[in-house]
């Protein structure tokens, strides 16, 4: 049994939620365009984008290095906006186990905040927490989010 794990970081949007939310259930493959520096490639492996079950495959660089994660869509909210993506296979659970992150997208007041939440297990005391990695998907949401920015 590992040590679990939870991290989390809140993320205030300057574009629109909607268009965001989008981006990440129907058109993942447009991320690497939006981010390059953080992704590279996308690739569907089974299902339809979009859809609960579906397995996707990121390429990414992370710490100067090449990676992939094989990700199952585990959950989508549409009325709450939250996504679950759990990984099965790649780099994070070469180490790491039970490796999950959700998305989710609130409005509190007048301000559209992003969240990401990833929870793991690491195998033991001396495997470090995942503090740089949550800090890469939060470059690659403020990437995304300054490209809608620019877009309007």
């Amino acid at each position: 049994m590992g040590l679990k794990s939870v991290l989390y970081a809140k993320i205030e949007m300057k574009a629109n939620k909607d268009v965001f939310y989008d981006v990440f259930t129907n058109k993942p493959h447009l991320i690497s365009t939006m981010c390059p520096l953080h992704v590279q490639g996308f690739e569907l492996l089974d299902g339809v984008i979009g859809t609960v079950g579906s397995k996707i495959c990121w390429m990414y660089t992370f710490e100067g290095k090449k990676k992939i994660s094989k990700q199952i869509i585990e959950t989508i909210d549409h009325e709450k906006k939250v996504l679950t993506f759990k990984e099965f296979e790649g780099d994070v659970v070469d180490i790491y186990d039970n490796f999950k992150s959700t998305l989710h997208i609130e409005t509190k007041g007048e301000i559209d905040l992003i969240s990401w939440t990833i929870e793991y297990e690491r195998p033991n005391e001396n495997v470090p927490e995942l503090v740089n990695f949550l800090d890469f998907i939060v470059g690659i949401t403020k990437a995304v989010d300054d490209h809608h920015v620019k877009m309007n």
